[in-house]
């Protein structure tokens, strides 16, 4: 990706695209007046996430068009259950905003086996409507509003797989540091843990306090930092997406 926080290509953007500057402007504004009013970047983001909510709960998890919205879960749910997720598997979702892959893997775990979390109670309260729809009430799914990335009130040991799709795209690499430095506590034996990022092959950078851009080998050393190891996952390149992925587990032991 190039460096969308460099003024030259800005300024070559906006010359290609006019079209687009007046949402720019429009997220520019926000972005100072909600910098200003929040305090940390959790109720940053959480105050952009009430903003796009209000709009649409399916643009404010980055899908522009319901069909796009469909096809982007369907597409983290084969992903996931054609690299080892089970029914019977216990899961934990970072970021799972109002569902867009999480009810279909409700309806493919056992019941009672998905826990979601996230930030914002406005998507939290759009996938109950997204459970009502798809009449999955009785899988008895948990979902939880979080404040940061500890997981302290969730058990040790307890989840095969946690899965984050486009949350440390949003994310400075500070929390990316605490959600790796917790997340081997609450993985099961064998337990991995997914996550896709926005990829750089320059300088890391952020656009706004919304969009942040890391190196695969930034986020590999942070996994090993904690006691993880990474791998990132070449297939996932392949498929109609812009970010890229990677895997961390607790190391096999001997």
């Amino acid at each position: 990706m190039p460096n969308r926080a460099n003024p030259l290509h800005q300024a070559k953007y906006a010359l290609q695209h006019p079209g687009r500057v007046p949402a720019h402007l429009r997220r520019l504004t926000r972005d100072l007046r909600l910098r200003l009013s929040t305090r940390d970047h959790v109720s940053y983001y959480r105050a952009v996430m009430r903003s796009d909510a209000a709009r649409s709960p399916e643009a404010a998890v980055g899908s522009k068009t319901h069909e796009r919205w469909l096809a982007l879960g369907q597409m983290q749910f084969d992903y996931l259950v054609d690299h080892g997720l089970k029914a019977g598997d216990r899961m934990l979702e970072i970021g799972c905003g109002n569902l867009r892959a999480g009810w279909r893997f409700i309806d493919h775990l056992d019941t009672g086996h998905y826990h979601g979390i996230d930030i914002s109670p406005d998507i939290l309260l759009a996938a109950q409507q997204t459970l009502v729809r798809q009449g999955l009430q009785d899988k008895l799914p948990n979902l939880a509003l979080v404040d940061d990335l500890t997981f302290a009130f969730l058990p040790a040991g307890h989840f095969d797989v946690v899965h984050a799709h486009s949350v440390f795209s949003h994310s400075p690499v500070e929390v990316v540091d605490e959600a790796l430095a917790h997340v081997g506590r609450i993985l099961a034996p064998g337990g991995f843990f997914d996550f896709t990022f926005d990829r750089t092959e320059g300088s890391e950078h952020h656009v706004l306090w919304e969009d942040y851009y890391f190196r695969t080998e930034t986020l590999l050393e942070l996994a090993r930092k904690h006691g993880l190891e990474g791998r990132f996952m070449d297939d996932w390149e392949q498929l109609p997406h812009k970010q890229s992925k990677i895997r961390v587990r607790q190391p096999l032991t001997h």
